[in-house]
């Protein structure tokens, strides 16, 4: 069958989009190449290996895997409350998880330390208990995992709404009891969607700057993340070793969701061979 060929109105549409994309990425992405490389390959290799950034690149991938746990555990079975389960106050609940999208993450700072700072209204028991949480990794975490909330989430719900029951009461029916219907049912359907929602959150937290500068302070070599290492590059004018966490960082975000992407239609692929 042929193609219909393409008039003037659609060209148009594409190059607009194309353009807009570029614009907003290819550009960016080209401009931190250029601005890397202005002194060399040298001066690249000498900002990689320099410790500063690689244990702001350490503290940023400690705190994003153990946001991407707890997102991974609670997220989905905060999902699974939400459409297997009635109980008052349940559309509010839901709402709220979208939040941290309305939510700058500068004032998600500084919420946390109006709990948890000086003169918060959590220090006294913290203190107490000699916990600190403000200007520390603690509170980064609880910054990161907030800006990271809805990714999970919002990726489980449709997966678990479009649930087969009638394999869960077939496998309940022939003996199986809820821990094996999970693992042997249910899980396999969910999985895509897991990984999916783990990529789009690892990508988030790696990324996160106004919330974690905030409650972190930035504190270099104790409270330094990989965003807050290119902020400080940036003000001392150290512009390669800015340009070169850029990149590192946009380079680990891209192959995270590229390889969620991936695995995705693979399985996609096979749920249809299964199917047919």
């Amino acid at each position: 069958m042929k193609q219909k060929k393409k008039g003037w109105g659609a060209w148009i549409l594409i190059m607009l989009v194309v353009s807009y994309m570029g614009l907003l990425i290819v550009a960016p992405i080209f401009a931190l190449i250029k601005g890397a490389l202005q002194n060399g390959i040298a001066a690249v290799w000498h900002s990689i290996t320099s410790m500063a950034l690689l244990n702001s690149l350490f503290l940023s991938l400690k705190i994003a895997l153990l946001v991407v746990l707890v997102q991974a555990v609670l997220g989905s079975l905060t999902a699974w409350i939400i459409v297997r389960q009635e109980f008052p106050g349940k559309s509010l609940f839901n709402n709220l998880i979208d939040l941290p999208f309305a939510l700058s993450p500068v004032v998600v700072g500084y919420m946390l330390l109006l709990l948890f700072g000086r003169n918060g209204l959590l220090f006294p028991l913290l203190e107490s208990l000699n916990i600190k949480v403000a200007f520390a990794v603690p509170g980064m975490f609880l910054a990161t995992l907030f800006v990271s909330l809805p990714f999970m989430i919002r990726e489980m719900l449709p997966v678990i709404k479009n649930l087969d029951r009638q394999q869960e009461y077939a496998a309940a029916t022939l003996g199986a009891n809820r821990w094996t219907v999970f693992w042997r049912v249910i899980f396999p359907q969910m999985k895509s969607a897991l990984i999916y929602g783990v990529s789009l959150t690892l990508a988030r937290a790696l990324g996160e700057f106004g919330a974690v500068l905030v409650i972190g302070g930035g504190v270099q070599g104790r409270t330094e993340t990989a965003t807050l290492f290119i902020f400080r590059s940036i003000e001392e004018r150290q512009n390669i070793e800015a340009y070169t966490a850029s990149i590192l960082l946009g380079v680990f975000s891209v192959l995270i969701v590229s390889l969620a992407d991936r695995f995705k239609n693979i399985h996609k692929k096979k749920q249809t061979i299964k199917s047919i």
